[in-house]
């Protein structure tokens, strides 16, 4: 048997079915949420050194995966344009810049919680390796569009509005702005000056009310499970759908079982 090349070992780890290629994925998605966790708690904090050393360390491991991804993919420069590997890129570039930068990291916490979208890829991974995520990956959905939206706002409200609006001094009125705008409650306590802060308002009203109605929707609409249809390609059916209702075909959903 002719002995793997490197290449061909880490294409393994990426793609594989073996013990140690789950482990390794499972190893990545634990590292995107400790990272995410990471960049969303220090968002607001000043650059400390310990801070800027873990930015820097979180980075390379963002660059050695992204330079991984592209050496193994059948078309570099397709992989390159993809959106999640631009908002690694980004993200990279926020993290080690960041000791450069030290005392003028607005434009950078927004551009580090950009790392808030790798979550859509950890949602992808966990769709292919467990079935839960796969049942209820609908509302999951929903749960992370808000979730991400609301800390990518925050930080936003945050970074223009913290050292010229004296109402917001610390990133929990950032975030308690964010909260009351778009679930329309507008105590009023806190407002955006300035014409681009109205505009962000209604921004924030405008999405943060259709992020809430498609949460509403996907919770209490009846569940569907995703299976292409081979006739017409109908790709969502009720859960225990025997027949396509478009074409009426005969369907063949796999199910984990009762128990």
């Amino acid at each position: 048997m002719t002995p793997l090349s490197l290449k061909q070992r880490v294409n393994g780890l990426y793609t594989g079915l073996s013990r140690r290629a789950k482990l390794f994925r499972y190893g990545l998605i634990a590292f995107d949420l400790c990272s995410i966790a990471f960049i969303v708690a220090t968002m607001p904090m000043e650059p400390r050194p310990w801070i800027l050393m873990t930015d820097v360390a979180i980075g390379l491991v963002i660059l050695a995966d992204v330079v991984a991804r592209l050496w193994i993919a059948p078309n570099p420069r397709r992989a390159l344009v993809r959106p999640i590997m631009v908002i690694d890129l980004i993200v990279v570039f926020s993290l080690l810049l960041a000791p450069l930068l030290a005392q003028n990291l607005g434009f950078l916490r927004i551009l580090r919680s950009f790392r808030l979208f790798q979550s859509y890829r950890v949602l992808r991974d966990l769709r292919r390796e467990t079935a839960f995520f796969r049942r209820n990956e609908d509302v999951i959905i929903s749960v992370i569009n808000l979730v991400t939206f609301i800390f990518l706002v925050t930080a936003l409200v945050f970074t223009l509005q913290y050292r010229d609006n004296p109402a917001i001094t610390s990133y929990l009125d950032a975030l308690y702005f964010t909260v009351t705008t778009l679930t329309t409650t507008g105590f009023g306590d806190i407002t955006l000056t300035g014409e681009g802060g109205r505009l962000l308002s209604v921004v924030i009203m405008v999405v943060g009310v259709a992020l809430f109605l498609r949460l509403a929707q996907t919770v209490f609409q009846p569940s569907k499970v995703r299976h292409a249809c081979e006739s017409c390609g109908l790709g969502r059916h009720d859960a225990d759908a025997v027949h396509c209702k478009h074409c009426g075909a005969v369907l063949k959903i796999e199910t984990e079982g009762t128990g």
